[in-house]
């Protein structure tokens, strides 16, 4: 094993953290190197990952994960540095790593204290990778947490009008589901005599005494402890009703911090629910997955109806993300339903829930990412978000008016793009078992098609407002970069699925 192949994550999840470092340190004064500096830190991450996808197959497995990296961190308690990567992890890693660079692109109309906008980020970056890649619990918490904070700093300094308000409303539901989060980690982690995911995965659903005077009964405190880490995980998400936060912190970011917080953090919690929820939790998983389908139905209908509602173009997009992910957590409702049941086809029907649900996060954010960008777009050269200020922009903007159709298409769902792929999969896979969610959630991709059709027929077509004629132009060089690559891989996962649904399927099939 070459040096690279022992520390490969470790420079995948660090080196944003080493280039916000040399940032804060160097003298730079110009916006260019300060600019380039930081695109450059965060292109290695994605041209590692990508060298990462094409030996991924050929590396050795230890416990399903690849890559793995184990250092002891806190032995006293049994918490170790512990990273490894699989088919679930290397999508989001590479949605991750892909998205970051591309919003940094997109912050061209940053200039107040750009040198610390630009720390932030890559700051953002590392506890984000760190979620994905962590394989002791006690660290996943750590990146949970790290992720929040640049986050909340990007939103409360250089977001819109309201920003502070919906700064605090973000940090405060987020660490407020944390609180519970890091309660039932330790009471795992010090029962267990172990932090180690993959030591927990066998040793947790399987323990019958605690070994904490806490004076009450196992499954009363697994009870507590699911119910923690899926309050923590809904929140992210979010479904319905813990959503509310997530309006306002999308209107009132910057146009690449809503490109991140809907293209990745959102799908923490997805990941969450899928890596730790699942597992850990089998028993109460399947017990409550009638009401966790429910809540997934809630936010299907009314994300889109939200959606639909909406007059402010960047509202309207941030209600989809509710609307979509809520895919996400019917297809885990599913798959806990029917955990490793014995009937084959049961067991089909269940991977095929989640692998919907997985492709579905990295689908969504791609689409949702290049939405908000669009979004903000139209809003540097209009200074307006309004839907009714707009009308017959495609005769003036013809560049900009198709890749809005596209990325809009790709978010509906349309057939020959991504997100038709893991809807359909999500939706086949849960039928059987879900019938009456699965159908009622239809109405959702009904109300889908409603607001995504109204956004483009007020933006683009109908008579040109006049007083758009002369002042605005089309779409750059710059901004064409930016949103191509969303786009082109939109098209190649609803053409070709295969690319990436055979990575997440193997992981499937090894830990489910």
């Amino acid at each position: 094993m070459t040096w690279l192949d022992a520390h490969w994550l470790t420079l995948i999840l660090f080196v944003p953290t080493a280039g916000a470092i040399i940032l804060l340190v160097l003298p730079l004064r110009t916006e260019k190197s300060l600019r380039g500096l930081a695109l450059f830190f965060s292109l290695i991450p994605l041209v590692l990952t990508l060298a990462l996808w094409a030996r991924f197959a050929a590396a050795p497995s230890v416990d399903g994960f690849r890559f793995v990296e184990r250092v002891d961190w806190y032995s006293a308690i049994g918490s170790s540095y512990h990273l490894g990567i699989d088919g679930l992890s290397l999508p989001l890693v590479l949605l991750t790593t892909l998205l970051t660079p591309l919003a940094l692109l997109a912050s061209s109309s940053i200039k107040e204290n750009l040198k610390a906008y630009l720390v932030l980020f890559l700051l953002l970056e590392t506890g984000m990778l760190g979620v994905f890649l962590a394989l002791d619990l006690l660290l996943f918490f750590v990146f949970w947490e790290v992720g929040l904070v640049p986050m909340y700093f990007l939103i409360s300094q250089w977001g819109g009008a309201n920003r502070h308000y919906a700064a605090l409303k973000f940090i405060l539901y987020t660490m407020g589901g944390s609180l519970g989060l890091l309660l039932a980690i330790q009471v795992m982690g010090l029962s267990s005599g172990t932090f180690d995911l993959v030591a927990l995965f066998q040793r947790w659903p399987a323990l019958a005494r605690l070994d904490l005077p806490l004076g009450l009964s196992m499954s009363t405190v697994k009870a507590i402890a699911f119910w923690a880490f899926v309050i923590a995980f809904a929140i992210k998400v979010p479904i319905w009703p813990f959503h509310t936060w997530l309006p306002d912190a999308h209107t009132e970011a910057p146009t690449a911090g809503s490109m991140i917080l809907a293209g990745v953090l959102l799908k923490l919690g997805g990941y969450g629910f899928i890596r730790l929820v699942l597992p850990l939790f089998p028993n109460e998983a399947q017990q409550f997955a009638p009401w966790l389908a429910a809540l997934a139905v809630a936010a299907i209908i009314f994300g889109a109806l939200g959606a639909l509602a909406q007059q402010d173009f960047k509202r309207l997009v941030a209600y989809s993300s509710i609307n979509h992910m809520g895919f996400v957590v019917l297809g885990v409702a599913a798959a806990a339903l029917t955990w490793r049941a014995v009937d084959a086809q049961t067991r089909l029907d269940a991977n095929l829930a989640l692998n919907g649900a997985i492709l579905q996060m990295f689908n969504h954010g791609l689409s949702a990412a290049g939405m908000f960008f669009l979004v903000g777009v139209i809003y540097d050269r209009a200074h307006t978000r309004d839907l009714q200020a707009f009308g017959g922009l495609y005769a003036i903007l013809p560049v900009y008016g198709t890749m809005l159709i596209f990325t809009a298409m790709a978010s509906l769902g349309l057939p020959g793009l991504g997100g038709f792929v893991s809807e359909f999969l999500v939706v086949r896979g849960a039928w059987p078992q879900l019938m009456l969610a699965t159908a009622l959630s239809m109405i959702g991709l009904f109300f889908t098609g409603a607001y995504i059709l109204k956004a483009l027929r007020l933006v683009l077509h109908g008579p040109l407002n006049p007083r758009w004629q002369n002042v605005l132009t089309d779409m750059n060089t710059l901004e064409l970069v930016v949103i191509l690559p969303l786009i082109g891989l939109s098209l190649l996962t609803g053409l070709w699925p295969a690319w990436i649904l055979g990575m997440i399927n193997q992981a499937i099939v090894t830990f489910f």
